[in-house]
């Protein structure tokens, strides 16, 4: 059996790009090319994380397949579309995430299970949203099912933040009347915290998913 080429942890970011987002699609890019070059910057880091990125407004947009950031020359900038499937998202994710983690075996890696960092400004389309995320995330339906972390913003529901999440402490919302572009920016820099907190765990051979709570937000589930 061949030697396995080391241990990874797959990341998704599923980063709102619906109409309502579109003045903040600067800080969006800005936040994920600051998340790329801190990971481009630490390659021990690097070496453990496979990071993808999504825009999902009507529809889904592979924004960065998931990749070793090493190899990839840039980040792509985010775009924007006009509605907010949070569904597109939970089916793309279904389908995405065992693809992803059936190739890094193949190639004889370790892999943990995956991450997915979840940020969205408003509420979901009258949809059908939580059969897909039930599925996605129950762990008897999809065994890679993901942690998910979820982070509201704007006109972001807490009760919804809160059910997207996979964990009490994996809901975050941002405090009532928060500037929503420092709070994106506040959201991607604790992201990419995270990140690297949790790349070097899992370089350090003891491997834990570290989730920093941004400055003006709070946990989801604790709004009233």
């Amino acid at each position: 059996m061949p030697d396995t080429k080391g241990h990874l942890l797959p990341v998704y970011v599923a980063a709102d790009e619906s109409a309502s987002m579109r003045p903040h699609s600067g800080e969006l890019t800005a936040g994920l090319e600051a998340l790329y070059s801190e990971l481009r910057m630490n390659p021990m880091v690097a070496a453990k994380v496979r990071l993808a990125v999504l825009g999902f407004a009507d529809t889904v947009v592979e924004r960065l397949a998931l990749c070793d950031v090493r190899e990839q020359p840039a980040m792509p900038p985010m775009g924007s579309g006009n509605t907010t499937s949070y569904r597109s998202v939970f089916l793309d994710l279904m389908r995405r995430i065992p693809n992803d983690v059936a190739a890094l075996k193949r190639q004889n890696y370790v892999v943990h299970r995956p991450a997915v960092f979840f940020f969205s400004d408003g509420l979901p389309n009258d949809e059908d949203w939580q059969g897909p995320l039930k599925q996605l995330t129950d762990r008897g339906t999809t065994p890679v099912a993901p942690n998910i972390i979820a982070c509201g913003v704007g006109g972001a529901d807490a009760a919804t933040i809160a059910t997207v999440a996979t964990a009490r402490e994996f809901g975050l919302i941002a405090v009532p009347g928060a500037d929503i572009g420092r709070a994106i920016a506040s959201f991607f820099t604790a992201l990419t915290a995270s990140v690297i907190h949790s790349g070097q765990t899992l370089a350090g051979g003891n491997p834990e998913l570290a989730v920093d709570l941004p400055e003006q937000f709070v946990l989801a589930i604790d709004v009233v």
